[in-house]
């Protein structure tokens, strides 16, 4: 059989994959790409849509409790676990069907099967019907990254779950163990938790929310707690001894193993790359850590062949893999392609109350040489967080003292997820504090406490 040419290749239909391929279609390439699974990748079918359409669920729950506080009525309040879990489905499916829509619109030809690097340029494609011989001058890999699992903590999807059967759960947790505490664990426990289960977080650092800032990891740890979590940091889920109707955790904290029993266990403990029987050895691709090593424009040191999102290393999030996708797709085009800056990309955890953050922590900026100006507000001092009953949060800055540059930005409260773009916006075009100071934020609205945060930093706040 002739193999099938195209222009580019992409291996993999997540949110970098498919978003290489659209870009590359646009600029006038001929684009296969290749996909074992589900268009949309994990991030629209199992992660970022669908857990996000659980926490909308969860979160209108919360509210419908808090009814009497806005003047309302709501009697008899409960919940359909499987209407929730229908609905996020729906929304996933939704949003992958609208995939397959976006790659015929822009002539783009999908394989489904398994992709494998057979030859400089070259891809073999098994099937369910056998297998597809293709061609290009250029490969993109965006195969993506999957749940770690630990010896002796693996997934049964019983009593034990990563985060697909958390999805789709088999039972309603009544005591629930969360281990890791960064931005999947944080979520589940969250939405678990505001459903009803007693949930308790195990972490190994000092702190849950490690990649955050300290004040902020402190501030939504008092949070949390206030709900009824339980929080267990710097320790370690030795073992798990499991039962028809229970696992019991052995759990080391100061030394010490602790025995506590739980119905059902969630393991968020940090992903692996999706890098194995793709041909990489064959091909000279360096690995490390299961992520494939490249260059600032995603280029692996083989010719012609790229690599973008979770499977090139962190940030394991999805707007970064889009934008490396529309990078790597404009410089195989030969157009200016802008490399992605790690430190100015936003990272969002959907938990109650959210947490947003983008650039240095304070602790990170002093590590780094940095002078610093920090800047803090807190939501009970601003009048939209009350009237929408939210005044739990607050948000910080942290400035280069001697440029007046925007260092970082770190915020916990509701709706800071949707906030924080307008400092990734400033951090962009290398805003200053006076850029900032001379804004005018529209009032009533919980952007204020963005403007107030930075003239906090200069001794100028207002509202405070």
């Amino acid at each position: 059989m002739a193999a099938k040419s195209f222009d580019l290749i992409v291996i993999g239909a997540g949110p970098g994959g498919y978003v290489a391929a659209i870009r590359g279609a646009q600029l006038g390439l001929s684009v296969a790409i290749v996909e074992r699974e589900h268009l949309g990748g994990i991030c629209l079918n199992w992660g970022c849509i669908p857990t996000k359409a659980l926490l909308r669920s969860s979160e209108v729950f919360h509210l419908m409790h808090r009814a009497a506080e806005f003047g309302l009525k709501a009697e008899n309040i409960g919940y359909d676990l499987d209407a929730v879990v229908k609905r996020s489905r729906k929304v996933a499916g939704q949003l992958s069907g609208g995939i397959g829509h976006l790659m015929k619109k822009n002539k783009v030809t999908v394989f489904m099967g398994a992709a494998k690097l057979v030859g400089k340029g070259k891809v073999s494609v098994k099937t369910d019907k056998g297998s597809e011989e293709l061609t290009a001058k250029n490969i993109v890999l965006a195969t993506g990254a999957r749940a770690r699992n630990l010896p002796g903590l693996e997934a049964d999807g019983k009593r034990v779950w990563m985060y697909k059967d958390a999805l789709q759960p088999p039972h309603m947790p009544k005591k629930l163990l969360v281990i890791g505490s960064g931005a999947i664990g944080i979520e589940f426990a969250s939405f678990y938790n505001t459903l009803g289960a007693d949930t308790t977080v195990v972490e190994v650092m000092d702190r849950i929310l490690p990649v955050e800032d300290e004040e902020i990891s402190k501030f939504a740890k008092k949070q949390f707690e206030k709900q009824g979590m339980k929080i267990m940091q710097k320790a370690v889920v030795k073992q798990l001894d499991r039962a028809a109707d229970k696992v019991t955790a052995h759990i080391e904290v100061g030394g010490k193993v602790e025995k506590h029993e739980f119905d059902t266990v969630i393991s968020a403990v940090g992903i692996v790359g999706n890098v194995e029987d793709l041909g990489l050895e064959e091909m000279g691709v360096k690995v490390d850590r299961t992520h494939v090593v490249t260059d600032e424009y995603c280029r692996t040191g083989v010719d012609g062949l790229y690599a973008i999102g979770d499977i090139a290393g962190a940030p394991w999030l999805a707007h970064k893999a889009s934008h490396e996708g529309v990078m790597v797709a404009e410089l195989i085009a030969g157009k200016h392609a802008h490399p992605v800056k790690p430190e100015s990309i936003a990272g969002c955890t959907y938990c109650h109350p959210q947490i947003a953050s983008v650039g240095y922590t304070e602790a990170k900026a002093k590590e780094l040489g940095f002078e610093v100006k920090v800047g803090r507000f807190p939501f009970i001092g601003n009048g939209k967080a009350i009237a929408l009953g939210e005044p739990e949060g607050m948000i910080k800055t942290v400035f280069d003292a001697k440029t007046g540059e925007l260092l970082g930005a770190h915020m916990v409260g509701a709706e800071v997820t949707e906030l924080i773009q307008g400092y990734v916006v400033g951090r962009q075009l290398e805003t200053t504090e006076e850029d900032l100071m001379n804004t005018v934020f529209p009032h009533p609205t919980l952007s204020e406490m963005m403007h107030e945060a930075v003239l906090d930093a200069y001794g100028k706040v207002i509202h405070m």
